[in-house]
């Protein structure tokens, strides 16, 4: 008896003593929600920074095969960034319009091989860079928050105005010859993103695609832009946005 009796005062000593201990850990384990008041703002504003990769979709032109001394025109994508400035109206917490005038860096390469009659190959890599004045207005539809969590699909469009446009330089030296585009262009967006609610701040993570619309090539007769049809854009964007 003596015995049960001490094990039974040693178990009852151990659990007032961890009990409140585990009651406390268990209180600094509850997850705190950041920003609780956010989705009831109407307006919110930040920045984004992203990281793109800038190609084509190009159709080339059918040409003669006797005078076409054009072997091989290939796209390559490149890397860029983008900078913008973040406008959104909350119109419920799930839904959101959104308004990024954002300036975008975006080079691609043009690479081109021909053969001359005895033979002799020419390759030729024309870059093609664009410095371009975005207005995406694009729609966000988020899911409702797990503690400081969300996932979102976003979609829209936005009109672009290249600022380094080469539309009206002249190509009369063959070598130096550039890929004319046109100065405007507009494309649809889609993707789909994470967001984190932070103490200070909402941060976001996002994948997203541009497609162009309208044909961009200025076709000026030179023997790089004529077996060319036509010249889409096409960009693929890692975002990162910041919001208070």
């Amino acid at each position: 008896m003596t015995t049960r009796r001490a094990v039974l005062l040693f178990l009852l000593v151990w659990s007032s003593w961890t009990a409140p201990r585990a009651f406390a850990q268990g209180q600094v384990g509850v997850k705190t929600e950041n920003l609780p008041n956010f989705d009831n703002r109407r307006f919110h504003f930040g920045f984004l920074l992203s990281y793109n990769s800038s190609d084509f979709f190009m159709k080339r032109s059918a040409m003669d095969p006797a005078s076409d001394s054009l072997l091989v025109l290939d796209h390559v994508r490149q890397p860029g960034f983008n900078l913008g400035i973040i406008g959104s109206l909350n119109m419920n917490k799930n839904l959101s319009l959104r308004f990024i005038p954002s300036l975008s860096f975006q080079d691609r390469v043009l690479e081109y091989r021909f053969i001359l009659s005895d033979s002799t190959q020419l390759f030729f890599k024309k870059p093609v860079e664009s410095t371009y004045l975005e207005f995406p207005l694009l729609l966000k539809f988020r899911s409702d928050r797990i503690n400081n969590f969300a996932v979102y699909l976003i979609a829209g469009g936005k009109a672009s105005i290249d600022m380094a446009t080469q539309k009206d330089v002249n190509n009369e030296i063959d070598d130096e010859v550039v890929i004319k585009l046109k100065k405007f262009d507009y494309s649809a967006e889609a993707g789909a993103g994470f967001d984190f609610f932070l103490p200070y701040f909402k941060f976001g993570i996002e994948l997203k695609a541009g497609i162009g619309i309208p044909n961009l090539l200025i076709n000026d007769g030179t023997r790089f832009s004529s077996p060319i049809r036509s010249v889409r854009s096409k960009t693929y964007m890692l975002t990162f946005t910041f919001e208070g």
